[in-house]
Parts: C-alpha cells; structure tokens; sequence
C-alpha cells in the first residue's frame, strides 16, 4: 500500500502536470516558466525540482500524459469490422482529439519546444498509436511504408490546418471521410 508521502508525491505531479497543460494552453508550450507553473501549483520554485529535473522532464511528462489520452480515446471508440469504416473512425477518432487541444496538438505532433526529445520511455506511447495505426491501414489495404507516411501527413495537416485556420469551425474536420478516400483508393 503507498505511503502518505508516495500518495503526496503523486498528487503533486499530478497538479503540476495539469497546471503545465493549463499554462500552455493559455500561454503556449513555451510561453510560461517554472517560476509561473510553481506559482500555478501554489509551491515556490525550487520545489518543483523535487519533482521534476528541468523543464524539458515536465514536457516528457506532458507528452507520455497527451499519448496516454490518445490511447485511452482510441480504446473508447469500437472499430467497425469493415476495413475501410475502421479506418474513416480512426481518422476521425485522430483529428478530433488532435483539434481538440491545441497546445496537445503541438506538443505531440509537432516540433515547437526547442531541444525537447521525448525520452525512450514517453516516445514508446507515440509509437503503440503509430503501430495500431498500421495496423487498421493494413486491414485496409494500405501496407506501404510510403502510403502510412501519407495518412499521417494527411491527417495531421487537416488537424493542424483546422486548428490555425478555422479554430472552433470545421472547415478542415469535415474533409476527413473524403481525405480517407482518396488515399484508399477505390473499393
């Protein structure tokens, strides 16, 4: 059973790791200091460092936090048996929760922290999305590695098109059964 301390301990990440989204979703990724996330959290700075080395660990533990949440989302949403619907709801299953959170979006899906390299054990999060992707493609018809590079390409541009050009609209979202059809191709 966790120690009062241990208990503690993890209440703590927790706010602090909700009080950096909260920040950057208001200030940005690297909009906001530690002096700032302290301040947000209620400790004073140096305090944060018995929980975090720098920065750069709070980010990591943003990233694994936001792949976590794409992977609870996609385990929530059943796939149909047909291969291609399959691959219409895991489209769009992606792009809603990508246009969902913008300062998620641009944390995990685009390189806006300087010097910020997931650690091996964040980026492996990243890569369970990426390969059950693969695997819905593949039940498509889609088993190229070039043909997986255009589907997230694809879709990541009409999430982050969405989100800098019609944020709160639908513009670029509506285009996703379309997008998918295109890059399946005849069926």
């Amino acid at each position: 059973m966790p120690t009062t301390a241990t208990t503690r301990r993890r209440v703590t990440r927790e706010q602090i790791l909700e009080a950096g989204w909260e920040l950057a979703r208001g200030r940005g990724l690297t909009g906001w200091t530690m002096r700032d996330l302290a301040a947000a959290v209620g400790i004073r700075a140096p305090s944060l460092y018995v929980h975090f080395a720098s920065k750069h660990e709070i980010y990591d533990a943003m990233f694994a936090d936001g792949y976590r949440a794409l992977l609870a989302r996609a385990d929530a949403v059943p796939l149909p048996s047909d291969p291609r619907d399959a691959a219409r709801v895991a489209a769009r299953t992606f792009v809603e929760f990508a246009v969902a959170d913008p300062a998620r979006l641009s944390l995990l899906f685009l390189r806006v922290v300087p010097g910020f390299v997931p650690t091996a054990a964040s980026y492996a999060l990243a890569e369970e999305v990426y390969e059950r992707g693969v695997e819905i493609l593949a039940r498509a018809g889609l088993t190229e590695p070039e043909q997986v590079d255009l589907w997230t390409a694809t879709l990541s541009g009409l999430a982050t098109q969405q989100v800098s050009n019609d944020p709160g609209g639908d513009r670029w979202v509506r285009l996703i059964d379309r997008a998918v059809d295109l890059l399946l191709g005849p069926g």
